[in-house]
Order: C-alpha cells, then structure tokens, then sequence
C-alpha cells in the first residue's frame, strides 16, 4: 500500500487540476490560483513521499505527467482562454476574428504536452532541467491572468504583450536551455545560490505586488538560469 502513496498524491493533483479547470470557467480567476497552487505543492510532495518512501515506478512516472498536463497545462490556458474572451482588449483589425482568438490559450497545453513527453524520453536532467518546466509556466499564467483581469480591458498591448508570452513561454518549454532544479540536496548555501536568490526574490515580489509577484519570480527564474546554466541530469520523481 505504501508504495501507491505517492501515486495518490499525483492523483489529488490531477483532481485539483480539474477543479481549478472548473473555476476557470466560471471566471474566478482567484480560484484558479488558489487550485493550482494546491497542485503545485502536490507536485512537490509527490516526489518527496517517492524518495521518503523509495516508491519510484513507471507508472508514477505516467500519471504525474498526466497530472501537471491538466494542472499546469490545460488549467492555466482556460484561464487564458477566458482573460482574453472576455477581459482584454483586442486591436481594431482583430475584432473580426475575435471569436478565434482566445483559442491562442491552447497553445500552452499542446507545448506542456510535448514537452512532458519529451522529459519522460529524456535521460539527460538530472540536476538541472532542459527547458522551463511545466509547473513554473503553469505559475506563471495563473499569476499573470489574476494579476491582469482588471487591467486587460484598459490598454491593446496588453493582447500583444500575452500573446508574446504564450509563444515565448511555448518555445522556452522544449528548448533545449539548462534551468535549475530547486531541489536542495544540502543546508549550506554552497551549491544553492540560485535557489536562495529565487526564495528572496519571490519574497520580495509577493510583498510588493502579491500574487502577481509569482509571475515576475518566473521571469527571475528563467533569467538566473539563462545567466548561470546549471549541469545536466535527469531528475526523477
């Protein structure tokens, strides 16, 4: 029975995924942050309850990529998908096709898709990552839609400056450019600079923006990893 522990931890993410699904629709983008944060930390804790309890199997393996696809992929893109229907503002020459524009959203699963399939074949993370891991753009967007939902009908480039991010955050997904884990393996702050500077920052953000604060942790992540590459290695959970 121990070992479907962690098992069932990756399905309580899979469950909190959908509901924050669920409070997309309906347009409680609060909600969805306060779902997919639970995700989060079921993600986390599936992994450790796998090491505490040396419960690693293929099938884990499965079902915590099918998990962070619904929670990290497909949640966060309703809540992009319903911010861009119905709160931003769209260019004038747009408007005739702004029925189809917010399907610009389901970009983000098809990328979280493909690269958590590609992480699966992967044998090479180790200790670092290859590209931005699905939990973190999954963070972003949560942030970024709760953060902007009251600004978004207000300024057109914010259209710009999403769509931007929805290509951007697409490729940076299945590049092959070495980011951080922030699984500390020591106390010492020797080897864990980058992850002590990211706790701060988050810290800071959170205390001068709040939630959105998240999505600007994301952006330092991707900045501190681009800036100071870490090693290669698969990292299992």
């Amino acid at each position: 029975m121990k070992r479907q522990i962690p098992n069932i931890i990756t399905l309580l993410n899979l469950f909190s995924g959908c509901i924050a699904i669920t409070m997309a629709f309906q347009g409680s983008f609060k909600a969805v942050v306060i779902w997919v944060a639970v995700a989060a930390l079921l993600d986390f804790l599936d992994g450790a309850a796998a090491r505490l309890l040396n419960a690693y199997s293929p099938l884990g393996v499965e079902l915590d990529s099918l998990a962070d696809l619904v929670s990290f992929g497909v949640a966060p893109a309703m809540a992009v998908f319903m911010l861009i229907r119905d709160q931003l503002l769209l260019p004038g020459f747009l408007e005739p096709a702004a029925l189809y524009i917010p399907y610009l959203a389901f970009i983000i699963p098809v990328f979280s898709a493909y690269r958590l399939a590609k992480f699966n074949l992967d044998d090479r993370q180790t200790t670092s990552f290859l590209g931005l891991p699905t939990p973190a753009n999954g963070l972003f967007w949560i942030s970024y839609t709760y953060g902007l939902q009251k600004l978004a009908v207000t300024n057109e480039n914010l259209f710009y400056l999403t769509t931007g991010f929805i290509l951007v955050l697409s490729w940076l997904m299945i590049s092959e450019i070495p980011m951080f884990s922030l699984k500390i393996k020591s106390m010492r702050l020797k080897g864990n600079e980058r992850q002590a500077i990211l706790v701060l920052l988050v810290i800071a953000f959170m205390a001068l923006w709040g939630i959105i604060g998240i999505a600007g942790a994301i952006v330092a992540y991707i900045l501190l990893s681009v800036m100071a590459p870490g090693k290669r290695g698969r990292i299992v959970k």
